[in-house]
């Protein structure tokens, strides 16, 4: 098959782009978790609540991935990116509108995820079918640390402009940088040349389904999706809270620098990505985990500077991880099943975000800082089991 080879124009190109599109889908999804505690303050309502603003748009883009990777196969995969894209940008200038209504403000973002939904899942899709084999933890990784790198900006821009003007203005911005950003997306990503058009059935989805559940290796790299992201979410959603409160009291510039130890997923993504083409991925992948866990248990230390030292291991095992078991997941599934099963491994990601991610502002409230940690050590170690099992099965 012709695959888009390491060397040539076209590579840099078609991997620039879907790292741009990994960046606004990351910056735009996450837009206000760095603004849930101003959110609690001027709505007046509980942390909890508040959060509700990023856990709505990441539970209605989990459940449309399903519905986007089935009806997407007889379209051609760059234009429902680039679509989804697009809107999304003009939905974070719509978010910006709003003034006086949590409720508007959670509906909206809800909407939001649902049509981001367009973009991971078919990128994972177009990764697995256009690029050489050989080359998928590489490029997986250049896709994930796009996501980072987009995490961080949006958190920081947002942060920063909020402490400054408001995050009304601080996201309003963003979505305009989103958009200019959609316009480049469209210009280099090449169109998709070797998905597989199925005629959509409710037999068919059955089939497909059937197929990837079936599988107890995908069915692990599902469960680690959602332990793994629930536990990375919960960390980042209420991290700032107490970071906020005595002995601390960072400012929400401050808080929003944190961010920047997104900077160490980046390279944490693609240098792991590496590691698993070359060597065990199942060990590489291990390791991430075990530093994630490592890394959680830092953040109990009261010294600041310890705390962003755990935050850093943290989040650079996370990363890492992610950008192993999501290639694993088109290395596993079947052929005809890539963009199901990629759909579905989003789907069990990001309804861990939504699920994990909005509860664990409940044991904030209860036990503090040290209940959040608690419940994402345990949810940590239950990725490891599932890894475990999984290099039995392979």
């Amino acid at each position: 098959m012709n695959y888009i080879e390491p060397a040539g124009k076209s590579f840099r190109k078609t991997i620039l782009a879907l790292f741009l599109g990994s960046f606004v889908t990351f910056a735009d999804l996450y837009s206000t978790q760095p603004v849930i505690p101003v959110f609690a303050k001027q709505f007046g309502v509980s942390p909890a609540m508040a959060s509700l603003t990023l856990s709505f748009a990441t539970g209605t883009l989990a459940i449309c991935l399903l519905l986007v990777s089935f009806f997407s196969e007889n379209i051609d995969r760059k234009k429902i990116m680039g679509v989804a894209l697009t809107v999304s940008a003009a939905l974070s200038i719509s978010v910006s509108l709003i003034q006086d209504s949590i409720t508007t403000l959670i509906a909206v973002r809800a909407v939001q995820g649902a049509v981001l939904a367009g973009f991971p899942a078919i990128a994972m899709a177009y990764i697995n079918e256009e690029f050489h084999p050989k080359s998928l933890g590489y490029v997986m990784g250049i896709y994930v640390s796009g996501s980072s790198i987009g995490g961080l900006a949006g958190r920081l821009i947002v942060g920063i402009l909020t402490d400054h003007y408001s995050w009304n203005v601080a996201i309003g911005s963003l979505g305009a940088l989103s958009l200019l950003i959609s316009l480049f997306f469209w210009w280099m990503l090449p169109s998709s040349k070797h998905s597989l058009s199925n005629k959509i059935s409710l037999s068919r989805i059955k089939v497909s389904l059937h197929h990837n559940f079936k599988n107890p290796q995908l069915l692990l790299l599902f469960s680690m999706a959602f332990l793994l992201m629930g536990s990375f979410v919960t960390v980042y959603n209420f991290v700032g809270i107490p970071l906020m409160e005595p002995p601390y009291q960072l400012s929400q510039t401050l808080i929003g620098f944190i961010f920047i130890i997104y900077l160490v997923g980046t390279f944490s993504s693609t240098w792991m990505g590496k590691l698993a083409d070359r060597y065990s991925r199942g060990h590489v992948l291990l390791s991430g985990i075990l530093i994630m866990l490592a890394g959680a248990l830092l953040t109990l230390a009261v010294p600041l500077s310890m705390k962003i030292t755990g935050l850093a291991f943290f989040t650079f095992g996370f990363f890492g991880a992610h950008s192993i078991a999501s290639s694993w997941v088109g290395r596993v599934a079947d052929k005809s099943e890539k963009a199901q099963a990629s759909a579905i491994y989003l789907l069990f990601y990001y309804g861990g975000s939504s699920i994990v991610g909005a509860t664990g502002g409940i044991f904030l409230i209860r036990f503090g800082w040290g209940g959040v940690v608690a419940v994402v050590s345990l949810l940590i170690l239950l990725a490891a089991v599932c890894i475990l099992l999984l290099k039995k099965e392979t």
